[in-house]
């Protein structure tokens, strides 16, 4: 906004107004004939706070993203509101809600929604609770290892976080190597790696939610002979939400055009140093998502 008003030579409060005039600040449930998929994530209003917008999008058949709302805060009510507000006819065409494992948008949907629609868990998220019991183990061990190698051969694992994290497929021979030296000085390590690995293996085969399940429980058996104690919280969490996280091989559908809208809307926060009206914010994504089409419009005008 400040960018186009120094540009154009108009005062800040006449961009708005213009903004105003051409775009709502609020969905127009007239434009859309059909909401089969609807994302719902979160992202910080604030760096380093814990105030939230909850933002709602769907994918259109064409694969276009539309921003549908963005809700102050991430209550469970607000959300339910949210959704009660779609009008009944398009609220008939949701078939799927892809969210993360937070409750209150789990229950929301689900109480507006009832058993019509899929609540599919958000696969990033769920590798990301996973992900963190390797992550927990492997501090503690690289903490060990600072004091009990000599300086020379630990500086050999600085930056090994990257290779943990980087798909063992796409590991080169000489990172592959890496991690196997390190394996030698902690089995624990090895361990927890090969674990979630296994997990993210069953995530990547073209599985029913049958098959998904079955394999998901023999995981989820075979963690306490291990000794293992870094999935403890994934496994409660597994028993609680196996049928949203096992939704996801119905169809392979994900919330992670939610992410990416996301990653806009940090450059964005920058970009204005922070959006704390969730009008505006609104506002903001509409012309990121669909500012193209309108100039198109205004051309052929």
């Amino acid at each position: 906004m400040a960018d186009v008003s120094v540009k154009e030579g108009l005062g800040y409060e006449a961009v708005q107004g213009v903004m105003d005039r051409r775009i709502r600040e609020e969905v127009d449930w007239s434009e859309f004939e059909n909401l089969e998929q609807i994302g719902i994530d979160e992202i910080a209003s604030k760096k380093g706070h814990r105030d939230f917008f909850t933002i709602v999008m769907t994918r259109l058949a064409s694969g276009v993203w539309r921003v549908l709302g963005v809700l102050e805060g991430r209550e469970k009510a607000t959300v339910k509101k949210f959704l009660l507000s779609i009008p009944k006819k398009l609220r008939k065409t949701v078939r799927v809600v892809c969210s993360d494992l937070y409750e209150g948008y789990i229950h929301a949907v689900k109480e507006v929604f009832g058993q019509k629609v899929s609540v599919v868990a958000d696969r990033f998220h769920v590798a990301k609770w996973y992900r963190k019991g390797l992550d927990e183990v492997r501090k503690k061990e690289m903490k060990r290892l600072k004091e009990e190698l000599p300086k020379a051969d630990y500086e050999e694992f600085q930056g090994v976080m990257w290779l943990l994290r980087k798909n063992p497929a796409e590991l080169k021979p000489e990172e592959f190597n890496i991690l196997s030296r390190l394996f030698q000085h902690t089995t624990l390590l090895a361990t927890a790696y090969v674990f979630c690995y296994a997990l993210t293996s069953i995530f990547d085969q073209p599985l029913t939610p049958a098959q998904a399940k079955r394999q998901l429980r023999a995981w989820k058996q075979l963690v306490p002979e291990s000794g293992l104690h870094c999935f403890d919280r994934f496994l409660a969490t597994l028993d609680k939400r196996l049928e949203e996280i096992t939704n996801y091989f119905i169809a392979r559908q994900n919330s992670g055009f939610v992410e990416g809208l996301n990653n806009k809307i940090k450059v964005i926060k920058r970009r204005c140093y922070g959006i704390f009206k969730v009008g505006h914010l609104f506002q903001r994504l509409v012309i990121d998502l669909t500012g193209h089409e309108e100039l198109a419009k205004l051309s052929k005008a």
